[in-house]
């Protein structure tokens, strides 16, 4: 049974940090995508970061520089760093998986993902 669940979402000002953890239950395959998403209210949701387990990573350009995206296997972890918060961040944060794709060209699109987290609020004022 594949479990995710995400912490570390909080309130913050502009300019500050917040770390992102998600933590992976239920390991399937040794390769796989993994990615950050967030949903602001009236908006679709959107992919912020993904890590596929080459480490490779691939970042939405609103957050290039400013957000680091990894993982720890041994911690059955993945991790979202956010820098130089601004207002437009706020959002629910979710992590997801793909098992047994490397991430590619459309890591972003939320439908390449076969499980999800629960989310994680991150308002930034």
């Amino acid at each position: 049974h594949v479990q995710l669940v995400a912490s570390g979402g909080g309130s913050v000002q502009t300019g500050g940090s917040l770390r992102l953890t998600c933590s992976v239950s239920g390991y399937r395959y040794s390769g796989y995508c993994m990615g950050w998403f967030r949903q602001a209210p009236g908006k679709d949701r959107e992919g912020v970061a993904g890590i596929d387990s080459d480490g490779y990573t691939s970042y939405a350009n609103s957050v290039k520089g400013r957000f680091t995206i990894s993982h720890d296997n041994a911690k059955k972890s993945l991790y979202l760093e956010m820098n130089s918060l601004k207002s437009e961040d706020s959002a629910m944060y979710y992590c997801a998986v793909d098992w047994g794709s490397p991430c590619g060209g459309d890591w972003y699109r939320p439908s390449k993902y076969n499980y999800w987290g629960q989310g994680t609020q991150v308002t930034v004022s």
